[in-house]
C-alpha cells in the first residue's frame, strides 16, 4: 500500500494555471499533488555570445527553492552567494530537456529563459518544473507568433516529466516525497509528447533492479507523461 493510498500507475491530481504572472511573457503554477512550482518564461532579443551572427535561438532555465518550500527553512542560496550542486544540475536538466522541443532555427536570435520556483515541495519538484516550464514556454512563444516575430512555430512537440520508482518492492508511478525518500529505486523521466525519450535518470538507492523493472517503470512513465500532456493540453485550450 502506498502512503498516499493511491494505486501503482496513478499519479497525483495535476493542476495548471495559466498567465499567473503580470510581466512575464509565459507564466503558470503547476501543482503535482503537494508540489507547487511557479514556472515563467522571459524573452530576450539577445543570444549568448556563443551564438551571435549564427542565425540560432536558445533555450536556458533557471530553478529554485523558496526557503520554507520544505518542512524546515532552508537558506537562501544568494545568502550563501552561491549555488548548490543539486540546483545547478536541476536547472541544467530542465533547459536541455526544453531545447529538445525546440527548433533554434524557427526562433530565430533571441533567448528565452525559463524560471522555475518551487513554492512547496512534495517530491518530484524537477519533474514539475519541466512539465510547468514548458507551459510557460508554450505560452511565451505563442505571443512571438501571434505579433509575427517569427514565421513558423519553432516549438517542435509537447514535453514532460514523471517520477517513476520501486517502492517496497513494487514498480510505482510518480513518487512523492513520503515514498521517494525510502524507494529502493528512484528514477526521473523526461519525454515528448510522442513518447521518444529526452533523458532519464535512474539511480539504485540501497537495492538494485533489473532489465525487466527498467520496462515497467518505462511503461508507467509513458502513461504517466501522457497524461501530463492532456493536463497542458487544457490548460492551454
Amino acid at each position: 500500500m502506498r502512503p498516499s493510498g493511491r494505486n501503482l500507475d496513478e499519479i497525483r491530481p495535476v493542476s495548471i494555471e495559466p498567465h499567473v504572472t503580470k510581466h512575464a511573457e509565459g507564466s503558470c503554477m503547476i501543482s503535482v499533488g503537494d508540489t507547487k512550482v511557479l514556472c515563467t518564461a522571459s524573452l530576450e532579443d539577445r543570444t549568448p555570445p556563443f551564438l551571435r551572427n549564427t542565425g540560432l535561438g536558445w533555450v536556458t532555465a533557471e530553478y529554485g527553492m523558496l526557503p520554507r518550500a520544505t518542512n524546515t527553512r532552508v537558506r537562501r542560496e544568494a545568502a550563501s552567494g552561491k549555488q548548490q550542486g543539486r540546483t545547478v544540475e536541476i536547472q541544467r536538466l530542465i533547459g536541455r530537456s526544453l531545447r529538445a522541443c525546440v527548433d533554434r532555427s524557427a526562433l530565430g536570435e533571441r533567448q528565452i529563459t525559463v524560471d522555475c520556483d518551487v513554492i512547496q515541495a512534495d517530491g518530484g519538484t524537477r519533474c514539475a518544473a519541466i512539465t510547468g516550464g514548458w507551459v510557460a514556454l508554450r505560452l511565451a512563444v505563442n505571443k512571438l507568433l501571434k505579433a509575427g516575430d517569427v514565421v513558423s512555430d519553432p516549438i517542435t512537440d509537447h514535453l514532460a516529466a514523471i517520477s517513476c520508482g520501486l517502492y517496497g518492492g513494487q514498480p510505482v508511478l510518480d513518487l512523492d516525497y513520503a515514498e521517494d525518500s525510502t524507494a529502493g529505486v528512484d528514477g526521473n523521466f523526461i519525454l515528448l509528447g510522442s513518447g521518444r525519450m529526452v533523458e532519464v535518470q535512474m539511480s539504485a538507492e540501497g537495492a538494485t533492479f533489473s532489465r525487466p523493472e527498467l520496462d515497467q517503470l518505462l511503461t508507467l512513465a509513458e502513461k504517466g507523461v501522457s497524461e501530463l500532456v492532456a493536463a497542458q493540453k487544457a490548460a492551454l485550450a
